[in-house]
């Protein structure tokens, strides 16, 4: 929706593709490491190829995610010396991409991430855990907070709607239009 109304480029994470997917959802203690190491080179191979071939006509990108979730996740889902070696790989792929001019994280309570994934209907998916998502967005917290080069605006949705309903959607771009100063902002939309 905000690729469509800011004439921009658009990229979307790539997730089916991924074939270690499925098998860590199961036993994501011996799926882990494949899983990330396959999530961050399609990452990279797409974001690579998108910055060598910059639009003259859209100056803008809007992406569903940010090279740097590769190493949340991994964080979160690797022992320590898996992390230590994906970390030193995700430092040399990092290298080349540039940073994001804003960053917008659309927070939601895990209740309501639950009820979305259900509503998703990716079968794989339907056991992932409260405590899993819960530390992912603990880890997407911590980020925040020690980021300060970069405008971060965390959204607090709750269960608001913005796809069906086009005020808030209007509200967001709002939002978006706005100066932002680096690192982390508080904004709600909760009514």
């Amino acid at each position: 929706m905000l690729a469509k109304r800011l004439s921009a480029n658009l990229i979307l994470e790539q997730f089916t593709d991924n074939p270690f997917l499925p098998y860590f959802y199961e036993n994501p203690e011996r799926y882990a490491f494949p899983v990330e190491l396959f999530f961050m080179t399609e990452r990279h191979k797409q974001l690579a190829e998108h910055f060598a071939r910059p639009d003259l006509f859209r100056s803008v990108t809007v992406a569903d995610y940010f090279f740097l979730k590769t190493l949340l996740f991994a964080r979160n889902n690797l022992n320590e010396q898996e992390f230590r070696l994906f970390q030193r790989l995700f430092s040399v792929l990092n290298a080349q991409f540039p940073k994001p001019d804003l960053l917008l994280y659309l927070h939601r309570p895990v209740p309501v991430l639950q009820r979305n994934i259900r509503e998703r209907g990716r079968t794989m998916e339907h056991k992932v855990p409260d405590e899993y998502l819960n530390a992912l967005q603990s880890a997407y917290l911590e980020y925040f907070k020690q980021e300060i080069e970069i405008p971060i605006v965390l959204l607090d949705l709750n269960e608001i709607d913005f796809v069906h309903q086009t005020e808030v959607f209007e509200d967001i771009l709002a939002i978006l239009q706005q100066k932002h100063r680096p690192g982390l902002q508080y904004v709600s939309l909760v009514r």
